[in-house]
């Protein structure tokens, strides 16, 4: 009950080739690489925004403690 061989994978392409056919499939493919393409395009857009939010953390002046004066009891 192991892994799939490839005489599996070439009889499931075959089937779905024979359902869809191969027009049908290359849009499909077509489609699944623009919807990649622009989820990448978004990541490399997204990470200067990241780069500048951190950098304005880091940049923020540190917070200093007080001390209260206590008397002794």
């Amino acid at each position: 009950m192991g892994g799939l061989s490839i005489w599996h994978w070439l009889i499931v392409l075959a089937v779905v080739l024979i359902l869809f056919g191969s027009g049908r499939v290359g849009n499909l493919m077509g489609e699944l690489g623009k919807g990649l393409k622009s989820f990448k395009n978004n990541l490399a857009d997204d990470q200067p925004k990241d780069a500048s939010m951190l950098e304005q953390h880091v940049a923020a002046p540190p917070v200093t403690a007080t001390t209260t004066d206590r008397t002794k009891v």
